[in-house]
């Protein structure tokens, strides 16, 4: 028996290699020492420098998680192009949470039976979240595993390692009581909760304002990074939420410093709750009705069941990614600019004396 009939193919890794050389090298900058292949990525020290030049004691800021189950939409629809993208998003705007700029990027790719152009396809949708966010793809792992993934099934999961002066650093201590919390839209579920939405929507195929609702849930996760750096030139922001797993219940309350002694209060309908998460709604209630029907049930469950809407509140992000809090007037500011950018912003709520929770009204 040879390593191949064990299940693992060695010249379809190195095909795949081969692919993703131009994926990475398409992220590169004069920093980058190597390309993909080596054992190890090479930044220059100089040019990590160089990027925190001005600054008067760099700090390095690095976050990491993965798609989670949303990579079972991918694998029935088969369409693996995009969910690299959610992998660099949910990394990098957790550390733009803290006014870092993502320098680098590191993804690991796991299968039972390695296919070079679906991991190809994987790869690329990395590539293109690094484009967008300024990232380098400096390396990663494929790790072909027969007998623990079954045949056709993927893992991903990234790493992403920021820059930010320490002085600037933005944990929440300076959140005041009275300041503005500021919505930015989501492009949907982004890539939490899917568990529930497997669950909840079984046919794929259901239509979803003209197209399979399968397609309407990969959506990839919305990328931050661009914007709110752009803003941290204009004005100062106070605290920043990524709302991932746990919703706004987890994650809003993640921004104030600790000890908490303030609360999130969110007014309810300030803004449009995105009918992809009604429809979510109705499945989770375990309603029969499909396409228009079920998404109007779903607006209605959202307004008279108190216990399915905190579920929802917190499980989805309901379509607001991002949450800043703001003075007042840099608050107006702050949607203006946004919205100017063409991320659709709302001011949800504000910051009150609390034990550190949210609280709708």
């Amino acid at each position: 028996m040879d390593y191949k009939q064990a299940g693992v193919d060695i010249e379809e890794g190195y095909r795949a290699v081969g692919k993703y050389r131009d994926l990475a090298a398409s992220t590169a900058n004069a920093s980058v020492l190597n390309g993909i292949g080596s054992f190890a990525g090479m930044l220059s020290i100089g040019d990590l420098v160089r990027a925190g030049k001005g600054m008067e004691e760099p700090v390095l800021v690095s976050g990491t998680d993965g798609v989670g189950t949303k990579l079972d939409i991918a694998f029935r629809l088969k369409k693996y192009d995009t969910v690299g993208i959610d992998c660099v998003a949910m990394c990098v705007n957790d550390v733009i949470c803290h006014g870092a700029r993502p320098l680098f990027f590191l993804d690991y790719l796991a299968c039972g039976k390695l296919d070079a152009d679906v991991a190809a396809d994987l790869v690329k949708g990395v590539s293109v979240g690094c484009r967008e966010t300024g990232s380098v793809l400096l390396g990663g792992e494929t790790a072909e595993m027969p007998g623990f993934y079954d045949e056709g099934k993927y893992d991903i999961a990234g790493f992403s390692v920021g820059i930010v002066d320490k002085k600037n650093i933005i944990d929440g201590r300076n959140i005041k009581e009275g300041d503005i919390l500021v919505g930015i839209a989501s492009s949907g579920p982004h890539s939490n909760g899917f568990s529930l939405i497997r669950k909840a929507l079984p046919d794929l195929n259901e239509d979803f304002d003209g197209m399979p609702l399968g397609y309407a849930l990969l959506e990839p996760t919305r990328l931050y990074v661009k914007p709110i750096l752009a803003l941290l030139e204009q004005i100062g922001i106070r605290g920043m939420a990524h709302i991932t797993g746990g919703g706004f219940y987890e994650n809003i309350p993640r921004m104030f410093a600790a000890p908490a002694v303030l609360d999130a209060v969110i007014t309810t309908g300030s803004w449009t709750i995105p009918p992809i998460f009604a429809r979510i709604t109705a499945g989770a209630a375990g309603l029969e009705e499909r396409g228009f029907a079920a998404r109007e049930a779903g607006v209605k469950l959202l307004e008279t069941d108190a216990a399915l809407r905190k579920q929802m509140f917190n499980t989805y992000n309901m379509g607001i990614g991002f949450v800043l809090a703001l003075t007042p007037e840099d608050s107006r500011k702050a949607i203006e600019f946004l919205d100017g950018k063409g991320f659709p912003t709302w001011e949800i709520g504000r910051v009150e004396a609390g034990n550190g929770v949210v609280r709708f009204e």
